[in-house]
């Protein structure tokens, strides 16, 4: 990591609004966009297209080493190419979740993708949206930020976004799969999912995304990084 590129680390548990604030913040800002939870979705994704187990943590390592993605963008926004292959919807499911929180709790992985994030460290700035990136990925980085949620509002918002997308979901079911992934998120033994010593925690579960967003701008501004106009 470049001390002199400023780094916004937004931290948290699937549905606090990671995606959507960091997203916002980086378009605003002019700033580069990591989706470091994008990278395991991948991962995961390779695994299956190439038959490899996924509890073979070499062979999904060696995979994560040499990933072939790409995040073209266009008049629809972002898309998440593997291989060449439009695969943007495929590794938003919840499955595919469950399947990356799996590859991410092996630490050969973990480190074989590590530098390829740090790549993503170029002016005017960043902006990494995960669930390690500042307590492991960029430690140095100036302002890091801690989203939650309830896991009740996190499901909550997950069947709306599937339901929006025209896909089928249970709610309870929705529930039990954030609960099972924040249990193994945070009890893994390498890099598990909690705030940096020093990121500042904001709840989102009784805030809209412009209040996060006018939280965020009024914490960059603080610290001397951007202003969010």
């Amino acid at each position: 990591m470049t001390k002199s590129i400023p780094v916004l680390t937004i931290d948290g548990p699937g549905g606090a609004g990671k995606g959507t604030i960091s997203s916002l913040i980086a378009k605003r800002l002019g700033w580069h966009l990591l989706d470091s939870g994008a990278l395991y979705r991948l991962t995961a994704a390779a695994a299956i297209k190439h038959a490899v187990a996924l509890d073979d943590e070499q062979g999904v390592a060696a995979l994560a080493q040499s990933l072939d993605v790409a995040f073209p963008v266009g008049e629809g926004g972002v898309r998440t190419l593997l291989e060449g292959e439009d695969v943007s919807q495929l590794i938003r499911t919840e499955q595919m979740g469950e399947r990356a929180s799996m590859v991410a709790a092996m630490p050969e992985v973990r480190t074989a993708l590590l530098q390829r994030q740090r790549d993503f460290c170029q002016t005017p700035g960043l902006v990494a949206d995960g669930r390690d990136m500042g307590t492991v990925v960029f430690t140095d980085a100036p302002l890091k930020v801690f989203l939650t949620a309830s896991a009740e509002e996190r499901a909550r918002r997950r069947h709306l976004q599937l339901q929006e997308a025209g896909m089928d979901a249970s709610l309870p079911s929705l529930l039990k799969e954030i609960q099972a992934r924040d249990a193994r998120d945070t009890q893994r033994s390498v890099a598990p999912l909690k705030p940096a010593d020093d990121a500042i925690t904001l709840d989102t579960t009784r805030l809209s995304i412009p209040e996060v967003v006018e939280r965020l701008s009024e914490l960059l501004a603080q610290k001397g990084l951007a202003s969010v106009d």
